[in-house]
């Protein structure tokens, strides 16, 4: 049962209505992320912005996906398993292909992402050399560790509020 009561778009304030209608309109339904994040209008804001601009990084869809799986793995957030999931199936990754990215054996960007998430931050040498030896150079590193921590924003607060999941369900690894 969820800790944080997601926000009606019917009782959001004046601040966090036409956010809440603009993200139910771009997805095709509000979900319950979103309304849980609209009981600090500031932060649904940011993270809204934030969200925009990630969106204009050199990474594709499937890059963005990628990390956003195997980052949304490492830190338990089912919540986000399941939303990634279903992006990611909608980007074009196969079933397999998405289970491999949660584990960080996609691509070099998967694995990237899921040696920040592990280490907080805290990559050996060797990792950075063997994401420079993979073709990830060094706009796309600070874009890999922008994308892990907008992911593990929403990881950490659907694990905190226990997010009732509105996507259909990640299979187990």
């Amino acid at each position: 049962m969820t800790r944080i009561v997601p926000v009606n778009l019917e009782h959001a304030t004046e601040a966090t209505r036409p956010l809440l209608e603009g993200v139910q309109k771009k997805i095709g339904f509000l979900p319950n992320v979103f309304r849980v994040l609209a009981h600090a209008p500031a932060v649904l804001a940011s993270y809204l912005q934030n969200s925009a601009a990630l969106g204009k990084t050199s990474l594709s869809a499937t890059e963005k996906e990628a990390i956003s799986l195997a980052t949304s793995q490492v830190n338990g957030c089912d919540y986000c398993l399941a939303a990634h999931t279903l992006f990611a199936g909608k980007a074009g990754l196969s079933g397999q292909e998405i289970l491999s990215a949660r584990e960080g054996k996609l691509d070099a960007f998967a694995l990237l992402a899921r040696q920040i998430t592990e280490s907080r931050g805290h990559l050996t040498g060797d990792q950075i050399a063997a994401a420079r030896a993979a073709g990830i150079n060094d706009g796309k590193i600070v874009e890999v560790v922008a994308h892990v921590a907008s992911q593990t924003l929403t990881n950490y607060l659907n694990n905190v509020a226990l997010t009732d999941i509105d996507f259909p369900a990640a299979s187990a690894l």
